[in-house]
């Protein structure tokens, strides 16, 4: 029992650091100024975002594992906490939008990116923006 309260320490010392490397690695991505789509345009596209992941989860269509991912992440972003709260400035909203694109890569790996293509719901520039996040070529193939 003893050995349990000397780990602990050691171990609360490796989380926090751990999380002061995530936080930093975070602000410099959100820096970064040579990104074809900046973290601003990103930002943007959230209100077509929801619309585009509630259109997602409610299509039998696509796979269930796609389906799922989906949701997580919609129950993900409505958390009031998350891995780097939104009230830190450039980090806080990086996170999310790491997480966004990291689903959306997942989806389109899995269901193809024909699902983002027909399910966005905003301009021809928002899914050039949201293709590139995606690792996709921006125009779609017509």
């Amino acid at each position: 029992m003893s050995g349990w309260w000397q780990v602990l320490p050691a171990l609360a010392a490796a989380i926090a650091v751990t999380w002061a490397v995530l936080v930093a690695t975070l602000y410099v991505v959100g820096r970064r100024h040579d990104d074809p789509v900046r973290l601003r345009d990103a930002l943007r596209l959230m209100p077509d975002l929801v619309r585009l992941l509630r259109r997602l989860a409610s299509d039998a269509s696509l796979p269930r594992g796609v389906r799922l991912r989906v949701v997580l992440l919609g129950l993900y972003l409505a958390m009031p906490i998350d891995l780097v709260p939104d009230v830190i400035p450039v980090v806080g909203y990086v996170d999310d939008v790491l997480v966004v694109i990291l689903v959306l890569r997942s989806v389109t790996r899995r269901a193809g990116p024909q699902a983002l293509d027909r399910h966005w719901p905003g301009t021809r520039e928002g899914l050039r923006a949201l293709r590139s996040l995606a690792g996709l070529a921006p125009d779609a193939p017509t």
